[in-house]
């Protein structure tokens, strides 16, 4: 195959303080950054291009409107993860629940969408 998935970025007005974000609530470490306009984050100890990345990209515009596209982040305990992530700068929006799954919708600083789930009973 030629093609590889190699990571992810997020549209962003200040990349610094959104990468910032994004380090601590996934534990990631910031492995590229390209004058402020492109930033990588990785997994700890990870060598540039060596793992999936995080990216976050300077745009002028702000966020208008629903991500087409979206994170979603899994955990055992989903409340404390959501209680985490608000106090790093989060905004809960919603909550759902389907038989085996329930997640929070959050906004980042900037009102990117993302989800935190947590598998269920039945």
């Amino acid at each position: 195959m030629s093609l590889q998935h190699s990571g992810v970025t997020i549209d962003s007005i200040n990349p610094p303080a959104l990468a910032e974000f994004w380090t601590q609530v996934l534990d990631l470490e910031i492995s590229l950054n390209y004058e402020d306009s492109f930033i990588a984050m990785t997994p700890p100890g990870a060598a540039p291009h060596s793992a999936a990345y995080l990216a976050v990209q300077r745009v002028a515009e702000v966020k208008e409107g629903k991500n087409r596209l979206h994170l979603d982040l899994h955990t055992d305990d989903r409340h404390r993860e959501v209680a985490r992530v608000v106090a790093l700068g989060a905004k809960a929006v919603d909550e759902h629940e389907i038989p085996g799954l329930a997640w929070t919708v959050l906004l980042d600083p900037e009102g990117n969408e993302f989800c935190i789930g947590q598998p269920t009973e039945g």
